[in-house]
């Protein structure tokens, strides 16, 4: 696993724009989902301006983050797509991109591989289950709408607190495929 030196040494390409905090404190959600403590993680902990156009640079950054700690086995395609999807609910519908906004976003890798993403916008909320069904014959021809669905089936489990303003991503380990300590 890395060090915690060579983390905080990938900052220098930060965007300016793009506000860092990397630490190893543990948060909720691993307790929130009843997962054990014991496996060693990082955690980095950023933010976003609310502008559509800050979502690529800003999930690129993510990416290389969770890849680090991540033994690649194609399931970090389904991340990729399901933080994108959370960040533009977040940016676009929670916090209607105003620039006087930011989205906060906390991403947890064990070092077995497992990720926990937490994204956080400033809006009011909403309700997840009223959320229309994409797949249903009178939603199919919608020019939105699938977002929600998307995050649902690419991830292991997905939780949406406080209102609808917080969505809680995780993707299981995939320690079996080999060591993330190979990924120097």
């Amino acid at each position: 696993m890395g060090s915690k030196e060579s983390i905080a040494s990938s900052s220098a390409s930060t965007p300016s724009d793009f506000r860092t905090n990397r630490s190893t404190n543990v948060r909720s959600f691993g307790k929130t989902l009843g997962l054990p403590d014991s496996v060693p993680f990082v955690e980095l902990h950023q933010s976003s301006p609310s502008q559509v156009e800050a979502i690529s640079p800003f999930l690129d950054q993510l990416m290389r983050f969770i890849r680090r700690f991540r033994t690649e086995d194609g399931s970090e395609v389904d991340i990729e797509i399901a933080v994108r999807e959370a960040l533009t609910n977040a940016i676009v519908h929670g916090n209607h991109e105003n620039a006087e906004k930011r989205v906060y976003v906390e991403s947890r890798c064990s070092q077995d591989g497992e990720v926990l993403v937490t994204i956080r916008d400033l809006g009011q909320g909403f309700d997840s289950r009223l959320v229309p069904d994409p797949t249903a014959s009178e939603n199919r021809l919608s020019a939105h709408g699938r977002g929600i669905y998307l995050i649902r089936a690419l991830m292991d489990e997905v939780q949406f607190e406080e209102g609808g303003t917080v969505v809680k991503l995780r993707k299981q380990s995939n320690a079996s495929h080999s060591s993330p300590e190979q990924k120097d």
